[in-house]
């Protein structure tokens, strides 16, 4: 029923529903509000690396850089109080090397920083599941809790750690990686795929090109109009070989291409490996072999005339030892077969198609053979028949330091010889950046907990674990392609004036994303504990 003109049919004034009308959107302002803070507070947090201690997995500030000679791709980290050194000359120094053929990179001028991966974190994970080995996790620095740090979850409570050679030991037992944890750890040593284009110029490990394949003396010759390719013809009985040299290419030390090439010289052998190959044969009878060798003791895993894969142990004066066979389906005959073989984490693992083959030599630090750290590891192919080789690549495994500069024994904590034995509810944790990460090895100070308690050094308390680093949303961008005249006047000028310091910083963003480098961050699985030595 109408009471008046001036009221509504539920007796409410005009006045009135305007200003039910206006709240409304507040309230659901206010309700998403508390919903985005309860779900940020709680459940998933965005962040920013800020540095490389987790480079090559989680990138810092750095420098998108292509080897300007081969054309391979690498990042190298930005380093803030270098770059404060030079600010006043708008100088950005950087001394790299071509993680593949060798070339030593030194650039200065004005270069754009690519800016920290961002992240997203859950937090709510341990408080329903254990923390597991190989997780990536964020926590409160035990040194200073107002910042928060991101490693890799390396030791668990009641656990000893023990670093040897680089690998993981855990109550004296190797830990291996999960495989997809392992696959983003590889590192490259050479890729024959990127050839220099200008071989005659420019600095190469101290000397100039050389395909670093030692082919001489041998019937293995480099395609003269596909360099990228070894060709072999020859009486399937007579093997012939090649080697990878380090006297002309990179070596197999423990080197990042994300830091500076300072310390190179000092860096310890790593002598877990793995080569990929492409192999065609025009014909069905044929041998082809990749040869690790790790302190001096050769692993051979070879595809056989027969068709059998084979992995093969050679010591003692070329005393051959059969470790493992299996039957092929197929053969090395008109089709590409991708061959892979790798020592890693004292396991064999040869796969060639679709066929894989495994080889575990043990889970105790000498199971691998006597530990000798000071022998360089060797690659070498070995073929018979008519073979075509392409795609010719060598990585390292991530090797743990034990010292931060030099390759002897270090002072660290859980390095080889000073095992480091964890209480209840205490976690250890590692950089995959190994030499340039602070992290449990050298906190040297005891932490700070709440109400004037203290943690012992190297340590993470189990209540500073904030969460598990889940995947990068937004990777480290590119700017956009401005006219550089005017990035160069505002880079000039922009110590003169606010508004050009804000133009400036404007025009340094990076507005694209790096698409292809959106990822998982993968991290530790249900096994833990590698089983004991079986065959």
């Amino acid at each position: 029923m109408w009471n008046s003109k001036n009221k509504t049919k539920t007796g409410k004034s005009p006045k009135k529903d305007r200003i039910i009308e206006f709240t409304k959107p507040l309230e659901w302002l206010v309700v998403a509000f508390i919903l985005a803070f309860i779900f940020r507070s709680f459940v998933m947090e965005p962040y920013r690396i800020p540095t490389g201690s987790m480079a090559e997995t989680l990138k810092g500030d750095h420098f998108y850089l292509r080897c300007p000679q081969c054309g391979y791709r690498l990042d190298y980290g930005y380093d803030s109080e270098a770059e404060n050194n030079h600010r006043q000359n708008n100088i950005r120094a950087i001394h790299s090397r071509c993680p593949s053929c060798g070339y030593y990179l030194a650039t200065e001028g004005i270069i754009p920083v690519a800016r920290g991966d961002r992240i997203l974190v859950l937090k709510c994970i341990y408080q329903f599941f254990e923390p597991k080995r190989w997780d990536v996790v964020v926590f409160k620095n035990p040194l200073n809790p107002d910042i928060n740090y991101i490693k890799r979850l390396i030791g668990l409570p009641g656990e000893t750690i023990e670093i040897i050679d680089g690998d993981i030991y855990i109550n004296g037992k190797i830990q291996r990686k999960p495989p997809k944890v392992q696959k983003e750890l590889w590192m490259a040593v050479y890729d024959n795929d990127y050839q220099p284009a200008r071989p005659r110029q420019g600095n190469f490990n101290g000397h100039t090109w050389k395909v670093p394949l030692d082919t001489d003396n041998s019937n293995w010759i480099i395609d003269k109009n596909k360099p990228t390719m070894l060709n072999l013809d020859c009486p399937i009985g007579q093997i012939n070989q090649f080697s990878y040299n380090t006297s002309l290419g990179n070596g197999f030390r423990a080197t990042y291409a994300y830091n500076n090439v300072g310390y190179y010289r000092f860096r310890p052998f790593c002598s877990d490996l793995m080569v990929r190959l492409c192999a065609r044969s025009p014909q069905r009878d044929n041998f082809l072999a990749i040869q690790l060798s790790k302190y001096g003791i050769k692993y051979r895993a070879s595809v056989t005339a027969d068709g059998y894969m084979k992995i093969e142990k050679i010591q003692d004066s070329n005393k051959t030892q059969t470790l493992k066979t299996k039957k092929m389906d197929f053969r090395i005959e008109n089709t590409p077969i991708l061959l892979k073989f790798a020592n890693v984490d004292h396991i064999l693992k040869f796969n060639a198609g679709e066929e894989t083959l495994i080889y575990d030599l043990g889970v105790n630090p000498r199971d691998a053979g006597e530990i000798r750290a000071e022998i360089q590891p060797k690659v070498t192919i070995l073929g018979a028949g008519k073979l075509n080789v392409s795609h010719l690549a060598i990585f390292r495994d991530i090797h743990y330091t034990s010292s931060k500069y030099g390759n002897s024994r270090g002072n660290g904590r859980a390095v080889q010889g000073s095992p480091f034995t964890l209480d209840k509810k205490q976690f250890f944790v590692l950089g995959d950046n190994s030499p340039n990460s602070e992290d449990g090895r050298w906190w040297n100070r005891k932490g700070i907990g709440n109400n004037g308690t203290v943690f012992p050094p190297g340590i993470v308390p189990q209540e500073y674990l904030m969460g598990k680093a889940m995947v990068v949303y937004w990777p480290s961008g590119f700017e956009f392609p401005w006219p550089r005249p005017l990035k160069a006047f505002l880079a000039a000028k922009s110590r003169q004036n606010i508004l050009l310091r804000i133009a400036n910083g404007f025009v340094s963003l990076n507005w694209i994303p790096n698409i292809g480098q959106m990822r998982f961050i993968y991290g530790g699985s249900k096994k833990t504990t590698p089983k004991t030595k079986t065959h």
